[in-house]
């Protein structure tokens, strides 16, 4: 996705393509930076950076799993690195994406094979990461385990049922159910919709 050397100025072609494809303005996207360059000097945030940020936002849990997850997501060209544009990117869609962009992102996080699909198991994995990142927050008595999460929602979603969820499947799923939508991009407060 972006330039991977060190640079301490933003582009302007890097700036352009932020305002194009971000809700944020120049100054929202300069600002983004000069913090984004304070965290990480080099220009790239590495896994770990990223996990000790992440688990910041839940003591009570462990995050481990689902940040290694979110990662991969954010890591468009597999670099084991993010750089800011692939940050920002991800930012924008994660903290006021549109519906339909939350749910692109989401498949492919839980598309953990990048096959083009969802298997059971892909969903199982994920679930179970969001369950240990919520750790104590989450009372067993609401909870399935994964792996009967899993069956709901394949049943909920898999319309040919053969077993996979395809990115049309997961989509028109979430939409269709608030519930869905809400666990499935780890959104608990969707403004839209």
């Amino acid at each position: 996705m972006g330039n991977k050397q060190t640079k301490k100025k933003l582009s302007k072609e890097d700036l352009d393509y932020l305002v194009n494809n971000t809700k944020f303005t120049k100054t929202e996207i300069k600002d983004w930076y000069r913090g984004f360059m304070r965290d990480c000097p080099e220009g790239l945030l590495s896994k770990n950076k990223f996990l000790e940020v992440y688990t910041t936002f839940f003591p009570t849990g462990n995050p481990d799993k689902f940040c290694e997850h979110v990662f991969r997501s954010f890591d468009e060209d597999n670099s084991g690195k993010i750089d800011f544009k692939e940050f920002l990117l991800a930012i924008n869609i994660t903290s006021g994406g549109n519906p339909q962009d939350k749910l692109n992102w989401a498949f492919s996080m839980y598309d953990i094979d990048g096959n083009g699909t969802i298997e059971k198991k892909e969903m199982v994995e994920i679930i179970a990461a969001i369950y240990h990142m919520l750790g104590s927050n989450l009372s067993n008595n609401e909870l399935d385990t994964p792996a009967e999460r899993t069956e709901k929602i394949f049943e909920k979603m898999d319309i040919n049922n053969d077993g996979v969820l395809t990115k049309k499947e997961f989509v028109e799923g979430c939409m269709k159910d608030q519930f869905l939508y809400q666990m499935l991009t780890a959104d608990a407060c969707q403004n839209e919709g």
